[in-house]
């Protein structure tokens, strides 16, 4: 199964936000502009755009996922975990991993992730936990 490609800027922001509620509870504009590093005008632009493509709903001063923001974002952050948990056990330094897995995590289609994953249940299930 390919999903549709809505960009890497837009998948880091869904992820960011599935981050900051799956750490806090909640996200606010600050929380994804501290999280990526960029000022609160430019984000708050950004999830504009995002609000306007049916991903997010802003409520007062939280962001929040709709279904198929958090569809995206989730899809996101599981190859995310995956591709570092695999760098990391290959003997990948921490930091060049965690580089590398939000990379790959933009790249490779679902289709492609999803035999790894099987792959990787067959063959090495810890990475998967």
């Amino acid at each position: 199964m390919q999903s549709q490609n809505i960009g890497k800027s837009k998948e880091d922001y869904l992820e960011a936000i599935l981050m900051q509620i799956d750490k806090n509870g909640a996200c606010r504009v600050t929380d994804v502009a501290n999280q990526l590093g960029f000022s609160k005008p430019s984000v708050s632009v950004a999830l504009k755009k995002l609000e306007d493509d049916g991903y997010i709903e802003k409520c007062d001063w939280r962001v929040v996922l709709t279904e198929k923001g958090e569809a995206i974002a989730r899809r996101m952050l599981d190859k995310h975990h995956t591709f570092y948990k695999l760098f990391v056990h290959m003997g990948i330094d921490d930091v060049v991993a965690e580089h590398e897995a939000c990379q790959v995590e933009h790249i490779i289609s679902d289709d492609s992730f999803a035999r790894i994953v099987a792959y990787l249940t067959e063959s090495a299930p810890e990475l998967l936990q």
